[in-house]
């Protein structure tokens, strides 16, 4: 059972990192787009009426947990700050824009198991 138990664990840690930097890409891509100002990007917060000055808060918090992704000591407040980040956009996407929530809710589970993963 211990050899077992030891066979796992590679394995595991490697999809931890995988996982983290998969999301690491993903938020860090997501967020430069937002501070840069994509007319998409400017659209949907328009559409959300809570002002540009949250797109670029929501930007800076997505290239800070890319960061704090790929930072051993910071990773799993950085998922966990993903996960609450995420559960708004899903909040957000039912509630005002009346959208599917499919990708902020993968992405938030995504990060809720890489938080858990790094208990």
């Amino acid at each position: 059972m211990t050899t077992a138990i030891n066979r796992i664990r590679p394995r595991a840690k490697v999809l931890l990192w995988a996982g983290q930097v998969v999301l690491a890409v993903q938020f860090a891509m997501a967020g430069a787009v937002k501070l840069a100002g994509d007319p998409a990007s400017v659209g949907l917060f328009e559409a959300i009426g809570a002002g540009q000055w949250f797109r670029y808060l929501v930007g800076a918090l997505e290239i800070a947990a890319a960061i704090g992704l790929l930072v051993p000591r910071l990773c799993r407040m950085a998922a966990l700050g993903l996960v609450g980040l995420m559960a708004g956009a899903v909040v957000t996407s039912v509630a005002i824009l009346h959208a599917d929530p499919w990708l902020p809710l993968a992405l938030g589970t995504v990060a809720g198991l890489i938080a858990w993963g790094r208990r």
